[in-house]
């Protein structure tokens, strides 16, 4: 399995403020479906952030995101670990497969895969 990003989700009542803010250091919009939008260097893509004001599917909003190549191996990886699963892997509706999982400092992190 590996990892092909990490991108900081910031919960945010502030969105249009943070996305001027961080456009302020050359990030700009790649993403925007209303209640998560993701901001991006144009130099370097993968260097991203995600402004989020609640997740759409999940009962809590996840603190960052990892996208990896196999999904389904990282989620067998952490189910069998024993880790808490917030939100099981699923399929959802804006192209990727994901699921929730809390940390061991109490973080939940969103991972997902683009199908």
């Amino acid at each position: 399995m590996t990892v092909r990003r990490v991108v900081p989700n910031i919960q945010s009542e502030a969105v249009q403020e943070s996305r001027e803010f961080y456009g302020l250091l050359g990030f700009e919009e790649v993403m925007n479906h209303g209640w998560i939008v993701t901001l991006a260097s144009p130099s370097n893509p993968a260097g991203q952030v995600s402004l989020v004001t609640g997740d759409r599917t999940a009962p809590v909003t996840p603190d960052m995101s990892v996208e990896v190549d196999d999904v389904d191996t990282a989620y067998a990886v952490m189910r069998d670990s024993g880790a808490e699963i917030v939100h099981p892997l699923q399929d959802e509706e804006w192209g990727v497969r994901r699921f929730l999982v809390r940390d061991p400092n109490g973080r939940v992190v969103n991972v997902l895969g683009h199908r």
